[in-house]
């Protein structure tokens, strides 16, 4: 089984960034799907079942809030380890991602050797 990261930011050069950042991987075999909005996402969520989905907040249309309440809350997708990557620092940031069921939250700017080892770890606990 191959493994798959979806990575979903509105700001193009941000997605680019995550995907050189991941580019480690990708020749490992894992095959990152990015992706600019929330509806979008969800999409490819439900076509690709994603192991890893690496999510910005502040989107037009659906936030990383909205996508990631939604995957945690469907049984055919729940299971996917869902990363709130965000500018949105605060407490309060934090706790609405720990609501909506996020396994994890980084804030931006991030260093890209950290979502690298995280992303990695996720990948091999899944044994994907």
């Amino acid at each position: 089984m191959t493994a798959k990261i979806l990575i979903c930011d509105d700001e193009p050069h941000i997605r680019r960034l995550i995907q050189q950042s991941l580019e480690e991987l990708e020749e490992e075999g894992v095959t990152l799907f990015p992706v600019g909005d929330g509806e979008e996402a969800l999409a490819v969520i439900r076509d690709q079942r994603p192991d890893m989905v690496i999510l910005d907040i502040m989107m037009p249309g659906r936030d990383g809030f909205d996508v990631c309440a939604e995957v945690k809350a469907d049984a055919m997708l729940r299971s996917a380890y869902v990363m709130l990557l965000t500018a949105k620092g605060q407490e309060y940031d934090r706790q609405q991602g720990d609501r909506v069921g996020a396994d994890c939250y980084m804030t931006k700017p991030f260093d890209p050797d950290e979502l690298l080892a995280v992303s990695r770890r996720v990948i091999e606990a899944r044994g994907a």
